[in-house]
């Protein structure tokens, strides 16, 4: 029969998910489907998810905007998505369903990938902008991963401080205005947009200037849709070196895989291909 793997959501019609999970199964040289499970908000969510329960699912992606309503339907929660406060992988072990949040971890493996040498310097600068669910995922796999200044700029201070509760001792964290933010720019080493500033249509607006970036930084983006968004189009003028937030969903997807199914699986040229499938929409 094979596994059987889906996603909730809605509007999730145009989601990219199963297509990459069609090639970590191919790849793996697993059998199993991945199929999307849309749950309109008038439906039932307990009803939906007894539903999966009853199909015998092996495990389930979920996105907006269920990600937090899901948690009282599960037997158990990690660590990580505990403190997240969401879920986006669940997984059926030994008849119990177990919450997961990786989009953090997802998001350091895209980095380490890109810039492998780069983020062995625990000590680098890092400035943060935004302060919603990837801020939140990605600054708590940052710091657990040991890096030691990760400032947070926001438009709403109150929502960078939550986030910055999170910071273990030996991490310093700073809040700023996005004003701020643009007056010492060149101050930084990595910095990553994790707002939908700048997603389609919206292509020509970005979340701040770059006028004084300098080109020895490195300027992410979580937004894939369009994959050069005005904020790295600023980053490419100004020299510096990009990271692209399709690699991010490829990353957080891989490591949902490695969940189900206790595989280990290289992206290889993966990235390249996903792509390529975004640049055709």
């Amino acid at each position: 029969m094979g596994y059987r793997f889906k996603l909730i959501g809605y509007p999730i019609k145009h989601s990219l998910s199963p297509w990459i999970h069609e090639q970590f199964l191919k790849k793996s040289k697993l059998k199993g489907i991945y199929s999307i499970f849309e749950i309109s908000p008038e439906k039932s969510l307990e009803e939906s998810v007894q539903h999966l329960k009853r199909e015998e699912t092996d495990g389930f992606n979920v996105t907006v905007p269920y990600k937090q309503a899901i948690i009282p339907f599960l037997d158990e929660i990690d660590d990580t998505a505990r403190n997240m406060g969401a879920v986006n992988t669940v997984v059926k072990k030994n008849n119990r369903w177990i919450g997961y949040n990786t989009d953090g971890m997802g998001y350091l493996r895209s980095l380490e990938n890109k810039y492998p040498e780069f983020v062995q310097n625990k000590n680098i600068r890092i400035l943060l902008i935004g302060a919603g669910g990837a801020a939140r995922a990605i600054y708590f796999a940052l710091n657990h991963s040991g890096f030691t200044a990760i400032d947070i700029a926001n438009r709403t201070p109150g929502s960078a401080r939550e986030i910055s509760e999170l910071a273990s001792n030996s991490c310093k964290s700073n809040i700023l205005s996005l004003g701020e933010a643009e007056k010492c720019i060149d101050q930084y080493d990595l910095i990553i947009q994790t707002t939908s500033v700048g997603m389609k249509p919206h292509v020509n607006e970005a979340i701040l200037s770059l006028d004084r970036l300098t080109s020895d930084t490195i300027v992410s983006d979580i937004v894939y849709q369009p994959l050069q968004t005005k904020f790295l189009q600023q980053a490419q003028n100004r020299g510096a070196m990009l990271h692209y937030g399709h690699t991010m969903l490829l990353y957080q997807a891989q490591y949902a895989f490695e969940i189900w199914t206790d595989r280990q699986l290289s992206i290889n040229d993966l990235d390249v291909k996903l792509k390529a499938v975004l640049e055709g929409r």
